[in-house]
């Protein structure tokens, strides 16, 4: 039961940080920016990055049935824990390659555009799972 818990509060901490991502994508969407072309830039980025990605994903499987929506917590807990392995597995530059394309793709205004979606993705985590 412990191990629920903690998980649960895995997932709060999520939550708050996608709502805090969508505030930033909206009130500085150049630092935002600036953050995603980091992504994969050294090996404690690209490593950290995956583990914090682990992490959260084996909180949304062991919290799922605290939620309000234990199928949709487990199924994106186990794609993020999946596509995490994939991540680990393919090399570091063609990870920060793919980010910098990305980063290039989203201009501050498409930050701007999409800080609602993240914003509102935040908050449905929080909603699921403080019931």
């Amino acid at each position: 039961m412990l191990i629920t818990i903690a998980a649960k509060w895995i997932v709060v901490l999520f939550g708050v940080y996608i709502v805090f991502c969508g505030v930033i994508m909206l009130v500085k969407p150049a630092k935002a920016r600036e953050l995603l072309r980091k992504a994969g830039s050294t090996n404690l980025i690209n490593y950290g990055e995956i583990t914090f990605r682990m992490i959260v994903s084996l909180g949304l499987i062991l919290a799922a049935e605290l939620s309000r929506f234990p199928n949709i917590f487990s199924v994106t807990g186990w794609f993020m824990l999946f596509s995490s392995f994939i991540l680990y597995l393919i090399p570091r530059k063609l990870h920060q390659s793919f980010s910098l394309k990305f980063a290039e793709f989203l201009t501050p205004n498409r930050f701007r555009i999409l800080s609602p979606i993240t914003f509102l993705l935040g908050s449905f985590i929080l909603y699921g799972i403080l019931k």
